[in-house]
């Protein structure tokens, strides 16, 4: 009998495989978040121009901060709960990740369905972009770069840069790059050297005459269609993100239940302890 008891009492339903592994987890993603929340802040710190992303939903070094300081309350949780084996914390985490993980179904659901929309969002976001593009280097190589990969130039079309008011066509613009493009438009060459004034007075240009120099298709048709040629690549970084959200949830749930048998046989034992046949 001194045997069983001691077998018993010896005896654990936490698997630490199964505990460990979700520490572990949650340490990783812990020390990403705190990552992001530090370029966040870095940025934010360093940026010089308020109104340089005005043309943007959120300042990116804002969206870094709270999606920072979020996934750290999370996986704080995660990881002081699977270390503690406290059930409080875990089924905080459990269910905050699931949250997360319905919240971003919903969003790409929600993507598709309105597409139309989508595209008229990202064409205000792409316009107002183009409007403010002198105003923040870190956003004019933003686009530079879009363009530069896309071979596009403008939301629309290249006209498009009329609305910025360094490009702007209008017979009072006293601007050096009056009726221009950036060079970012231009056709890819050989040289070396980058011409940055190539696209120098080319809205004053049809469209066939200036698509011997520039890229004349805007960059909205241009993203469609990469995202329709790249669904498979999209549909496995959605995979990519959910599945470890899933396994969080998975572990979670597990180690939860694993804690309640422990507690159930814990109470069990100190029930029957004074009981002389036990």
């Amino acid at each position: 009998m001194a045997r069983s008891r001691t077998l018993g009492e010896d005896f654990s339903f936490v698997n630490p495989v199964v505990k460990y592994l979700l520490f572990l987890f949650n340490m990783l993603f812990w020390t990403i978040s705190l990552v992001m929340v530090a370029i966040g802040v870095y940025a934010r710190v360093m940026k010089h121009a308020e109104a340089a992303m005005a043309c943007l939903a959120v300042d990116p070094a804002i969206l870094l901060i709270v999606v920072g300081a979020l996934m750290f309350l999370i996986t704080f949780c995660g990881c002081i709960g699977s270390l503690r084996e406290n059930i409080c914390l875990l089924q905080t985490f459990s269910i905050c990740l699931t949250l997360v993980f319905l919240l971003q179904l919903v969003a790409g659901v929600l993507g598709f369905v309105f597409s139309d929309k989508a595209r008229s969002k990202v064409s205000e976001i792409i316009d107002s972009a183009i409007i403010h593009y002198r105003d923040d280097l870190d956003l004019q190589n933003l686009i530079d770069y879009g363009q530069k990969q896309f071979s596009c130039c403008g939301g629309i079309s290249y006209k498009d840069w009329s609305h910025n008011m360094y490009f702007n066509c209008t017979l009072d613009n006293p601007s050096r790059e009056r009726c221009s493009v950036p060079y970012s438009c231009c056709l890819r060459t050989t040289e070396k050297v980058i011409n940055t004034m190539c696209g120098h007075g080319m809205q004053d240009l049809e469209y066939l005459a200036a698509e011997e120099y520039i890229y004349t298709n805007g960059c909205i048709d241009k993203l469609v269609n990469w995202i329709h040629s790249n669904l498979f690549l999209l549909g496995g970084v959605a995979l990519g993100l959910a599945i470890p959200q899933l396994v969080g949830i998975l572990l979670s749930q597990i180690l939860i239940n694993q804690i309640k048998d422990q507690i159930e046989l814990q109470n069990y034992n100190s029930q029957h302890r004074a009981d002389p046949w036990y």
